[in-house]
């Protein structure tokens, strides 16, 4: 199914005659890019950005001379943020295309959806966004944010930094949210939080009516006591929430929020002068001071325009994207079996200043932000720790607590380190 380009193992000269041939010939069809992100739909908001950013990195190699000699080509197509559909177009990708790998997906559902395809068809994912962890497919690198990269450091900034009592735990209504919640409905209790003082509640895609929520919400601190906000709710029902919160003339000073799912791209289509102080949990920011993201930023505008931001996202599918080429290159082919062994302990500079690694869980290491939401729609970065490397089964549920992930050694996804046994391969939990 997919298009090998193979350089071969013999003699430097009868090498160079190969790669020289194989490329001649193979490059009559580009290498292809399978892009898996809504252009329309609820979740456009997010993932038209990632379909841009693709399309900027792959002319950016094709500029660097392509790869394995031959012409990248973008094929991207639009699952319109209908998650079945997710799967329609990832076998479309993968048989109709064949193209030699896709980076896409946001949401977990969309990902769930494209799993049992890319895992019947041998495909390989790059999925760049931040999720709930509790998955480890052979298919699938997972370059988001795992919960303990994200969710848990967030918890504590509101535990140890703001003093939060009260917590909100508001979200759309899908896996992600679901199953991050049920992660910190577990950890704040360990951190003694009672289970009375978490408030959890699921809104659909594309909620608009935010008016009862919010005031829920202020009711939690009518005895004094402080409250948070931890947000996973996606798309454009981020606008409606933030509205009413200014509407309801809370600050952040009064109930901060911490969201998982706002970034630069979210707060571009919003005023922002009321939401000055509101936090959101990243990898990335585009305010991190480094020449490697100077560099990036100046090269996303001078493509898209000045008004033009990056996101956390975006970092994911350039760090991704750059790792995947350079196991191509190391391995001389395409082939997803290839590149899947050579991806282990691939390193690349993340945009922060340090390194992203490929670990064998198919998780980064990665370091993590808390940004504050400043007036021109940006964040100041307030806390920022070390690399931090991505675990997919959480310790806080019981039953994830005794499961690793080790691709390259164990070649098991869920692997009960208590029995010593690989539960199953495939990921259909």
């Amino acid at each position: 199914m997919h298009t090998t380009r193979l350089l071969g193992s013999v003699s430097a000269a009868a090498l160079a005659l190969t790669t020289f041939a194989a490329h001649a010939q193979d490059c009559a069809d580009p290498i292809k890019v399978g892009v898996l992100h809504s252009l329309s739909g609820t979740m456009a908001i997010s993932e038209t950005t990632l379909k841009d950013t693709m399309e900027m990195l792959i002319e950016q190699q094709n500029e660097a001379g392509g790869l394995l000699g031959c012409e990248i080509e973008a094929v991207v197509v639009d699952p319109a943020s209908d998650w079945p559909l997710f799967a329609e177009k990832a076998r479309e990708l993968l048989t109709v295309h064949e193209v030699d790998v896709i980076f896409g997906n946001w949401t977990s559902v969309s990902r769930k959806s494209v799993l049992p395809v890319i895992e019947e068809l041998n495909g390989l994912l790059f999925y760049p966004v931040q999720y709930e962890g509790e998955e480890s497919s052979r298919n699938v690198f997972y370059t988001g944010a795992a919960p303990n990269q994200q969710a848990i450091p967030a918890t504590d900034y509101f535990l140890e930094e703001l003093g939060v009592e009260v917590f909100a735990l508001l979200g759309t209504d899908y896996v992600y949210p679901r199953t991050t919640n049920n992660i910190l409905e577990a950890y704040l209790q360990e951190n003694g939080i009672a289970e009375d003082d978490i408030f959890v509640n699921y809104t659909p895609f594309g909620h608009s009516d935010w008016a009862t929520i919010v005031a829920d919400v202020i009711a939690l601190g009518e005895d004094g006591r402080q409250v948070g906000v931890i947000s996973t709710i996606n798309g454009d029902a981020n606008i409606g929430f933030y509205k009413e919160l200014a509407a309801a003339g809370v600050s952040a000073d009064d109930i901060p929020v911490v969201a998982f799912s706002v970034g630069e791209e979210e707060l571009s289509g919003l005023d922002t002068s009321d939401l000055v102080g509101h936090l959101a949990a990243w990898n990335y920011f585009q305010s991190a001071e480094s020449d490697a993201n100077e560099e990036w930023v100046a090269a996303w505008k001078e493509r898209m325009g000045e008004d033009r931001v990056t996101n956390d996202p975006m970092e994911a599918h350039y760090i991704g994207f750059n790792m995947w080429v350079n196991a191509v290159e190391e391995e001389g082919t395409t082939d997803v079996d290839a590149v899947r062994s050579a991806m282990y302990g691939q390193e690349f500079p993340n945009l922060t200043g340090g390194t992203a690694t490929m670990l064998p869980n198919h998780h980064l290491s990665k370091p993590v932000l808390i940004g504050e939401i400043q007036a021109d729609g940006q964040f100041d970065i307030i806390s920022q720790t070390e690399e931090v490397p991505g675990d997919a089964w959480t310790d806080f549920l019981p039953e994830s607590a005794v499961l690793t992930s080790d691709w390259q050694e164990l070649e098991c996804g869920m692997y009960n380190t208590e029995t010593e046994t690989c539960v199953q391969i495939e990921s259909n939990y």
